[in-house]
């Protein structure tokens, strides 16, 4: 007995001992360990790193395979780059075992759901194929067939992949969609190169003008001359450009056939692409210029005069030349807010800071200003503003020089240049500015000017935000204009005055409020008094129609116990609308005031006697029964004297 329980108690710690190792292994499995996130730079590192030995394989199998020379006599390198190129391929499949994969917008980094996802999908199985050791049949076939590695060629995806990553990324994209199109029509040839030259050797050296020359020839004996000439022939063949020789024998014709067939469609390819790239360069030119055409067809279709054209012409000529973007916000508007707004405060932020109204003000109501400037490029001897004219907008100098003119037009009191402001007081309303919003100079531009600017509605719009920011401009506003001495004295009464009248303004807005919530709340009320009044009435008829149906069995029983008592022939009483009321006067008490108080209710029953239609119906014996009634109700059974009948 104790031996067993020896042995239970043992085989219970070496469970819990097993159960706790799984426990650990499993816990172990799912922490995070080396996980790769497809969107970080080692990632596309090393897909463009992976680019190499698949294109080596794609390039050097085939050569080895019908170039024999050429692999017998650098087979060591050959070898040496054949299993270093292995050795990459499963570090690559290591690596995309534990690449995270985005699930609901978060990345997966538990590596047993990725082994899951990763083993359970093609791209193993295509990976697992690409690296089968088929190198073994070497002993089967010799060292010189390097073609038992053709399975290496099923990593393709992976290199569409780089390849695609790479045209995203690249700031030219335009030019690597050429490059990539000229890779793949030399890997064409290429292949076209070694089957002509496998080709020819099947059916012999120079047994006929459309082979490769007798290799016994020291002309065409060199390795490099042998590539060559066959990657020209083929060359020929798939771009159909020259003449080459006619073939002779079928195994030739079918040969040019099948390159025929495929320089069509390289053609076809090589045009698509050409001219995808050529239509996208012209919608990049329509989209970051105005489109020049158009508008010159406007010019002549009004007969414009000529020096206007030429200015015209100039400004958008200079656009051009230089690159300057005027169409910012139609170029970004597929962007999210916050990107536009990030782009716009790393390219204008510095500019509008510049600004000595908008120094220290908030960053927030900075990067709300920067999506509303507007570049402007002015032409030479071009006025942005003239003296006397209505302020709309403010200007900040980016690049070039603007001069502060007088009235003639040739003296010159100051230019402005990079970083100068101008127009910023006509804009803010400021009480008192004895200028009003009236321009107090002409500027004009001496070059060719790049400016933004800064309307004086958007300006609003942002401000109305931001109150606080709002005074705090205002007040540098003003103390510009008392340097000025542009400032009224006056000015600051009116303000004051202007804060008086919005002060009350707002008071009456939230008295109206209170007032509109007063108002909702009693109709809500009324309502709901409507409602249970509604009911109630109801709840009237309803008892109404019950006592009225008593009413009548006691009326039935009356009248049979009066027939039985004075005999047929009789006529029966009629029921009229005097029972309603008396049986609404009996369900509101009524009577037990006339029972307590008979002498000051005798008036109001002895005129129910106009109730009754016609007079037909007699009253006395419904005023009988509800006297009746109501002493029973208030306790009193005794007889009904004439006194109480009459009354």
């Amino acid at each position: 007995m104790d031996i067993t329980g020896d042995v239970s108690i043992r085989g219970n710690r070496w469970q819990r001992l097993f159960r706790r190792q799984q426990g650990q292994k499993a816990s172990g499995e799912g922490q995070d360990g080396f996980i790769v996130d497809p969107a970080e730079q080692f990632y596309y590192v090393w897909i463009q790193v992976m680019t190499l030995p698949i294109v080596y394989n794609w390039v050097i199998i085939i050569l080895r395979t019908c170039f024999t020379m050429i692999a017998l006599s650098y087979l060591p390198v050959w070898l040496t780059l054949d299993y270093v190129s292995d050795l990459m391929y499963m570090i690559d499949m290591i690596i995309t075992l534990h690449t995270g994969y985005l699930d609901q917008g978060i990345l997966v980094k538990d590596l047993i759901q990725l082994r899951k996802r990763y083993l359970r999908s093609k791209h193993f199985l295509w990976d697992l194929a690409s690296i089968l050791p088929f190198d073994f049949l070497y002993f089967a076939f010799g060292i010189q067939t390097p073609l038992v590695r053709i399975n290496r060629l099923l990593r393709i995806p992976r290199l569409n992949e780089a390849l695609d990553r790479m045209e995203t990324r690249t700031s030219y994209p335009n030019t690597f969609r050429i490059a990539k199109l000229m890779i793949y029509i030399f890997v064409l040839i290429h292949w076209n190169t070694c089957l002509y030259f496998a080709l020819s050797s099947s059916l012999g050296f120079g047994s006929d003008p459309w082979v490769y020359p007798n290799i016994t020839n020291t002309e065409f004996g060199s390795m490099r001359r042998q590539y060559f000439y066959c990657f020209w022939f083929s060359a020929q063949i798939l771009t159909t450009v020259g003449d080459i020789p006619q073939p002779e024998r079928e195994e030739e014709f079918l040969f040019m056939i099948a390159d025929l067939l495929i320089a069509v469609l390289v053609f076809a390819s090589i045009v698509g692409n050409v001219g995808n790239v050529i239509t996208s360069l012209r919608d990049r030119d329509n989209v970051f210029f105005p489109n020049h055409e158009l508008v010159k067809a406007y010019l002549r279709s009004h007969h414009i005069s000529k020096e206007l054209r030429e200015r015209i012409n100039n400004w958008y000529q200079h656009l051009y030349i230089n690159k300057k973007i005027m169409r910012e916000n139609e170029i970004l508007q597929q962007l999210p807010l916050h990107m536009r707004t990030e782009i716009a405060v790393s390219v204008h932020l510095r500019t509008l800071s510049k600004v000595t109204i908008f120094q220290n003000c908030d960053r927030s109501l900075l990067e709300e200003l920067v999506l509303k400037l507007t570049p402007q490029v002015r032409n030479p001897g071009e006025y942005v503003c003239r003296k006397g004219d209505v302020g709309h907008e403010m200007y900040i100098i980016k690049e070039g020089k603007l001069a502060v003119v007088a009235d003639d037009g040739v003296t010159e009191f100051a230019v402005l240049s990079d970083g100068n402001f101008f127009g910023e007081i006509s804009i803010l309303n400021i009480k008192g500015n004895k200028s009003g919003n009236r321009r107090t100079a002409n500027i004009r531009s001496n070059g060719y000017s790049d400016l933004f600017s800064l309307s004086k509605e958007d300006l609003t719009d942002v401000l109305s935000e931001f109150p606080a920011a709002k005074r705090h401009l205002e007040e540098k506003g003003r103390q510009i204009l008392t340097k000025m001495g542009m400032l009224e004295e006056s000015g600051e009464k009116e303000e004051g005055e202007g804060e008086k009248v919005e002060t009350k303004i707002q008071r009456l807005e939230s008295n109206l409020e209170v007032l509109q919530t007063k108002l909702a709340r009693l109709m809500m009320e009324l309502e709901s008094s409507n409602r249970k009044m509604q009911a109630r009435v109801a709840q009237l008829e309803l008892e109404v129609s019950e006592l009225e149906t008593q009413l009548s069995e006691d009326d039935g029983e009356r009248d049979r116990t009066l027939g039985r008592g004075q005999g047929v022939g009789r006529e029966k009483p009629q029921r009229s609308f005097p029972i309603l009321i008396l049986i609404i006067l009996e369900h509101t008490h009524i009577f037990k005031l006339v029972h307590s108080t008979p002498q000051k209710n005798a008036g109001f029953l002895t005129n129910l006697s106009f109730i009754s239609p016609m007079r037909k119906a007699p009253a006395g014996p419904l005023i009988t029964h509800g006297l009746r009634t109501s002493r029973k109700r208030s306790g009193d059974t005794g007889p009904i004297d004439s006194t109480q009948l009459h009354t």
